[in-house]
């Protein structure tokens, strides 16, 4: 049986370690922050402008003028801090930040990542994903194993615009985990979901990558 959306989360979230500062993108991503292990302090950066993110409010305690980067509301801890886009992305890109955790479109056996935009499809812009995937030091991917057309999206190269190349350590998907422990080194398959066979995830996938 696929993981549920909370589950690939969650397995996610036993890549947190204590003291890292962490950027969650949107969409599943921001679901980790319900699931970092007790004992782990972690902080929360968001490309807008906040450093320590507290949880999603409570239906009727929301802020409107607190939000992520996604446009999602959210809360402030007492160790919460703002500033301009500017000093956030300064942050970014001088390598401060330890671990970011993205939603993509596909993923290459390469390690290359695509995830801001479909050709012939509005979008509001690339966001912060081409500073993130240059600027941080670990670069996880949580997306579902296909398309909504049953297409791979762990694939051999992409097919769609670049966010990074060579740039993602690890890939979870609704049915398993891929690693590599080094840019240029294959993936491996490190774990799958209860009840996923190996011949779904080989009929599903078209990148190569170590069983």
């Amino acid at each position: 049986m696929a993981w549920t959306r909370d589950q690939m989360a969650a397995r996610a979230a036993q890549s947190l370690q204590d003291g890292f500062y962490v950027n969650l993108g949107i969409g599943i991503p921001t679901l980790v922050a319900n699931h970092i292990p007790k004992g782990i302090e972690i902080t929360l950066q968001s490309e807008n402008g906040m450093l320590g993110i507290g949880p999603f409010p409570y239906e009727g305690d929301e802020d409107p003028d607190l939000i992520n980067a996604g446009k999602q509301t959210i809360s402030e801890l007492p160790s919460s801090c703002y500033f301009s886009s500017a000093d956030s992305f300064a942050m970014i890109r001088g390598g401060h930040i330890d671990l970011t955790i993205l939603g993509a479109l596909e993923v290459s056996e390469h390690g290359d990542i695509a995830n801001w935009m479909i050709p012939g499809k509005m979008i509001k812009g690339m966001g912060g994903a081409m500073d993130l995937v240059a600027g941080v030091k670990k670069v996880i991917v949580l997306m579902e194993h296909v398309s909504k057309d049953g297409s791979a999206k762990f694939v051999p190269s992409c097919s769609l615009p670049l966010t990074g190349r060579n740039v993602v350590d690890m890939v979870i998907t609704d049915l398993c985990v891929f690693q590599r422990h080094s840019p240029g080194a294959p993936f491996s398959l490190v774990d799958i979901a209860d009840g996923v066979s190996r011949d779904e995830i080989t009929a599903k996938t078209t990148a190569r990558y170590l069983a």
